[in-house]
């Protein structure tokens, strides 16, 4: 079954469990989007913060700070990614997040956004190599593995392949390689596909020649089905990172475990933690609305056949209007 094939991978001949991680998402999984899904739904084996970007002055800012902080993360692994382009900015962030109790960051080198690019961060830092190639010498020289093998604070990397072409990853696999790497979380995608395109799965399959540290796949893992396609295609790989997919289906975990799809009951009662607790620290009662339709934008797809209702969503104009339309969508899950 589709659902077995996905509970574990086999290397030399031995199951080996899945791991599956919970990509980092800009205005949606946040600190509270991650204490709802993990407290009602199987937890994911890493949660990745969205990027926290460095400051010279100031290292963090206020809401950045609350979306790191361990009391607002309990339970479970958290990852706090890391945007910028220069390397003190890295260290000064990094030393600030081992001061909270983190030992793993992950620096973004995938973000595609416009306003990112320009400045030559995420994605767009990938187009420029010397520059990244000295950045990444200055960063794992501050942090050193020592004998044992384990820095004080170990660095992961989530990267696309490049900024236009994919042969553009050859040379910065080969990069990669020559540094300490907690993992390399790979979205086969260039910077210009944005999240267009099929992932390039060829790309993805020479990256892991030879590769020296674990690879984590992240791109267009939808479904259980996909899942399993993947794993078809790539037993070796035995860690995957959900995005979108995860959004659209809170229980995408639990049936990649063999388990029961979403019930309405479930995701009515996930959208109300959700809405409480959106509740407790914004402003008022437009925030909390916005910040429901846009979780809307992935849950829709569970809904292909609630055109009107999901139409509704989005011109609601108070809680009440979202909720009855909400209500209505839920029969349809049972």
């Amino acid at each position: 079954e589709v659902r077995r094939a996905c509970l574990s991978v086999k290397r030399f001949g031995m199951e080996v469990k899945m791991q599956y991680y919970l990509a980092p998402m800009e205005g949606i999984t946040g600190y509270i989007y991650r204490r709802a899904q993990h407290a009602l739904f199987p937890a994911f084996d890493k949660y990745f913060s969205p990027f926290l970007a460095p400051r010279p002055k100031k290292t963090f800012n206020a809401r950045e700070v609350r979306d790191i902080l361990p009391e607002n993360n309990e339970g479970m692994v958290l990852v706090p990614q890391i945007l910028t382009n220069r390397a003190e900015d890295f260290i000064r962030a990094a030393e600030k997040l081992l001061e909270y109790g983190y030992y793993e960051v992950n620096l973004n080198l995938g973000c595609p956004s416009g306003t990112v690019v320009s400045k030559g961060k995420g994605a767009g830092f990938l187009g420029q190599p010397r520059l990244l190639e000295a950045f990444l010498e200055e960063i794992f020289s501050a942090f050193p593995a020592p004998a044992d093998g384990k820095s004080r604070m170990e660095i992961s990397i989530k990267t696309r392949l490049g900024m236009e072409e994919a042969e553009e990853f050859l040379p910065l696999m080969e990069m990669y390689r020559r540094y300490p790497l907690k993992e390399l979380i790979i979205h086969p995608r260039v910077r210009e596909d944005y999240y267009a395109n099929r992932p390039d799965w060829d790309a993805f399959e020479r990256a892991l020649s030879g590769c020296p540290f674990p690879v984590v796949y992240n791109g267009d893992l939808f479904t259980v089905e996909d899942v399993a396609r993947f794993q078809e295609r790539f037993p070796q790989v035995d860690r995957v990172m959900l995005g979108r997919g995860a959004v659209a289906d809170p229980s995408l975990i639990r049936q990649l475990k063999g388990g029961e799809a979403l019930s309405g009951k479930e995701l009515g009662d996930f959208l109300d933690r959700l809405a409480a607790d959106y509740g407790e620290v914004l402003s008022g009662e437009r925030d909390v609305l916005f910040k429901l339709k846009e979780l809307w934008f992935y849950l829709g797809r569970l809904f292909p056949e609630g055109g009107t209702e999901r139409k509704k969503i989005r011109k609601a104009q108070s809680l009440s209007e979202y909720r009855a339309a909400v209500r209505n969508l839920l029969r349809m899950l049972g």
